[in-house]
């Protein structure tokens, strides 16, 4: 499998298979969205978009990045959105980086969204779709985010390779600037937990999958079954 790690800036052209990697936090709040019942995630243009997003759907959740603010029912931290039931529930997201980095790819073939808890599932579903060439774009501090840039060679690795190792990329991510950043306080809208649960490793069984839904990008969880079911690239 050919792999690419651009950053958003870096996209000149729209890629066959697109892998957006966001550790901390968009694609990690996302699973986490699925876990506690989210039927979808609506992936919102701008903070505006969001909100008039919610107002034409009240029942939607509406989910931003930073401290908490009118319009919106939550922010961007896996902590705080795990005591959270979303049972059915459509949320819409919008974060500085992963949600910007999805819509930069919104026409390739295949768009998947990931992080470290859906990791092995991720590369699982390159692996049984065959894909032999694959871009992972690096949301993350234009391009530069280690803890995103690790995920995405861990991922790429264990598509073509199921003995990859996770512990050296996970302790990059644990290095990483933005774990720093959270683990200070230096952002806001932060649990003690978020850099944790971040790094917890294959968290959940399902990748995700972005889709154009009419004028919307959609995420919805894709179910992985047995490794049985994997056929090599």
């Amino acid at each position: 499998m050919e792999a690419r790690f651009p950053g958003i800036a870096e996209l000149v052209e729209t890629p066959s298979v697109a892998v957006v990697v966001d550790v901390m936090r968009a694609f990690t709040v996302a699973a986490w969205a699925f876990a506690q019942g989210a039927e979808k995630i609506v992936l919102a243009e701008s903070l505006d978009d969001a909100l008039a997003l919610k107002a034409r759907h009240p029942d939607w959740v509406a989910l931003k990045d930073g401290p908490p603010a009118p319009g919106f029912d939550a922010v961007n931290s896996p902590g705080l959105l795990r005591s959270v039931d979303l049972g059915g529930r459509t949320v819409v997201q919008k974060t500085t980086a992963g949600t910007v980095g999805a819509l930069a790819v919104k026409e390739a073939s295949l768009v998947l969204c990931a992080s470290f808890v859906v990791a092995e599932a991720t590369a699982r579903l390159l692996r049984t779709r065959g894909c032999d060439s694959v871009t992972f774009v690096v949301t993350g501090e234009d391009g530069q985010a280690d803890e995103d840039l690790a995920c995405a060679q861990y991922i790429a690795g264990r598509a073509v390779d199921a003995g990859t190792d996770a512990a050296g990329f996970l302790r990059r991510a644990a290095d990483s600037r933005a774990a720093a950043e959270l683990a200070e306080g230096v952002r806001q809208g932060v649990h003690p937990d978020d850099v944790a649960l971040c790094l917890e490793l294959d968290r959940f069984p399902f990748a995700m999958v972005a889709t154009l839904e009419g004028s919307l990008m959609v995420l919805r969880p894709h179910a992985m079954s047995s490794p049985a079911d994997d056929v090599s690239i």
